[in-house]
């Protein structure tokens, strides 16, 4: 027993001391933490960079401040100014809009790490202390699309609907490259299980309104959709497919609980990876990334719960098999040889990666026969609708 005892004690020192660095010393001690969100934790969206930024922290012991609420304008750089008043030596932000302003503050506080979330400048910027960070989540969105298309299935063959009726909605924030890759994905995936498929989109113009989500929701319903899934960030348009008995595929968290007879599953971005890896690296005054992806691989891409009870039997089965391929390489979510644009197969795609606000295309995107997303900048650059997606508003 002693000599156990003995051990358990010599493994405790060693962490410890793993934790205070090589000198003993605690480097948590003076090491403080910035979060500027959006929204509140009423948005699904700034739920998950909320949650990932208290895993991560309390985790790694890090004292940390939160403020929400906080717009895309001056009112970003504000509250950066204000967190590192209050000894922030790392400031994260969560939204795209919050960039030029994060930017601005990196430039003026050269002492503080400055990571932002959905951003595109840092590759180019040349500001050694601000980063942008993003993750493969068109891999997580085939996924849950794999899901929908199998739930589809299920109905064609309980007589439902026909295939050729086979038709599901897709409620997006903004005709964005980073909505329209996420749809895109989804949409393929959807195919991937149910060739027949088709999908329309309708857009809210607004990351979050459960009002215009809801009406969304309705408008696609309406229009003869089968099943909903989107990007937004509230319940209104999975409360409405609750009540409605619409089967519908969420995003950044799960439904379960509130739709427990229409959820399906959900795909998120976990960001506790990248939170994790970027404040350490920062307590240790090591480089952070310019551009950080999160994948299948590393946990930043990832799957809630998936509802059995609604799902069509065999789901789970599926997406682990497909999660493998897409892991493998086996499977690319943008093959160019699944979809066309205007009737023709892409061979070729300049893509505007080196965001310099000119939105002029300088990259190609295509080659080995597939779109390359998010593989020469974390955030997506995929802005073409393709074949079969029809946009209610265009």
């Amino acid at each position: 027993m002693k000599k156990y005892l003995a051990l358990l004690l010599a493994l405790v020192m060693v962490f410890s001391f793993a934790a205070c660095g090589n000198n003993g010393e605690d480097k948590t001690a003076d090491f403080k933490a910035g979060f500027i969100f959006l929204h509140d934790e009423n948005s699904t969206y700034d739920l998950n960079f909320l949650n990932a930024a208290k895993e991560a922290c309390e985790a790694l012991g890090v004292e940390y401040v939160i403020k929400v609420n906080i717009p895309e304008s001056e009112a970003c750089y504000d509250a950066a100014a204000e967190l590192v008043d209050d000894g922030c030596t790392y400031i994260f932000a969560d939204s795209f809009g919050h960039e030029p302003y994060m930017l601005q503050a990196a430039k003026e506080f050269p002492e503080v790490e400055f990571c932002h979330a959905t951003g595109t400048q840092a590759h180019t910027a040349g500001v050694p202390n601000y980063h942008n960070a993003f993750a493969n989540i068109y891999e997580g969105r085939f996924l849950g699309g794999v899901a929908a298309g199998l739930k589809l299935n299920e109905m064609i063959a309980a007589g439902e609907f026909t295939a050729e009726e086979a038709k599901v909605g897709y409620i997006g924030a903004f005709p964005y490259a980073e909505v329209i890759s996420g749809m895109t994905s989804f949409f393929l995936g959807v195919r991937y299980a149910c060739p027949s498929a088709t999908m329309d989109v309708t857009f809210t113009n607004s990351w979050y309104d459960p009002t215009l989500e809801q009406e969304g929701a309705v408008k696609l319903i309406n229009n003869g959709c089968k099943l909903i899934s989107l990007h937004a960030d509230s319940m209104g348009a999975p409360t409405e497919c609750q009540n409605k008995g619409v089967p519908f595929v969420f995003y950044n968290g799960s439904a379960m609980d509130a739709c427990p007879d229409t959820y399906i599953v959900a795909s998120y971005i976990n960001w506790a990876p990248y939170m994790t890896y970027s404040m350490q690296a920062a307590m240790n005054g090591e480089t952070i990334a310019a551009d950080w992806n999160g994948t299948l691989e590393n946990g930043g891409v990832a799957l809630k719960e998936l509802n059995e009870n609604v799902a069509a039997e065999g789901t789970k089965a599926k997406l682990e098999e497909v999660k493998a391929a897409l892991l493998n390489g086996s499977i690319k979510v943008f093959d160019t040889s699944t979809f066309t644009v205007n009737g023709q197969t892409l061979t070729s795609y300049m893509a505007d990666v080196d965001d310099m606000g000119d939105f002029v295309p300088e990259t190609e995107a295509i080659s080995g026969g597939y779109f390359h997303e998010s593989e020469y900048r974390s955030a997506p650059y995929f802005d073409m609708f393709i074949d079969g997606i029809t946009n209610l508003d265009a």
